[in-house]
């Protein structure tokens, strides 16, 4: 029992803290908006060059990204693609109950796998 509430309070604790570490240790590299300032006030001439070539590198991205997908997605597939881990949540909430019930349906990495999936569910959720 010690080892699941070590789990869960791990899953909820190390998302934010780890977001936390990252924005304020993590310098992020060098982005097209820091450059694109850089450039609107050193040199503005090769700006109008720049923006161009950026929009087309996130057009090659886009494509890229998409390659499998062919036109918009139905809207159940959308749908489906958001409900996945919020479902995966609440069949686990399920699990866990039913193991209360009758202990011994999950085994001990089950049980903990479930936990630590529902509570970084939840951990990813605190701002």
């Amino acid at each position: 029992m010690g080892i699941d509430a070590i789990l869960a309070l791990g899953g909820l604790v190390i998302p934010p803290v780890f977001d936390f570490i990252k924005k304020k240790f993590v310098k992020g590299g060098d982005t097209a908006q820091a450059t694109a300032a850089t450039l609107a006030t050193t040199k503005p001439e090769i700006l109008p060059e720049y923006m161009k070539s950026m929009a087309g590198l996130t057009e090659a991205d886009i494509k890229w990204f998409n390659r499998d997908v062919i036109g918009m997605p139905s809207q159940w597939v959308i749908d489906l693609r958001s409900c996945i881990r919020p479902l995966s949540v609440v069949i686990g909430f399920i699990l866990l109950a039913l193991d209360m019930l009758d202990p011994g349906i999950l085994d001990a990495g089950t049980r903990g796998s479930i936990i630590v999936n529902n509570s970084s569910w939840f951990g990813s959720r605190i701002r």
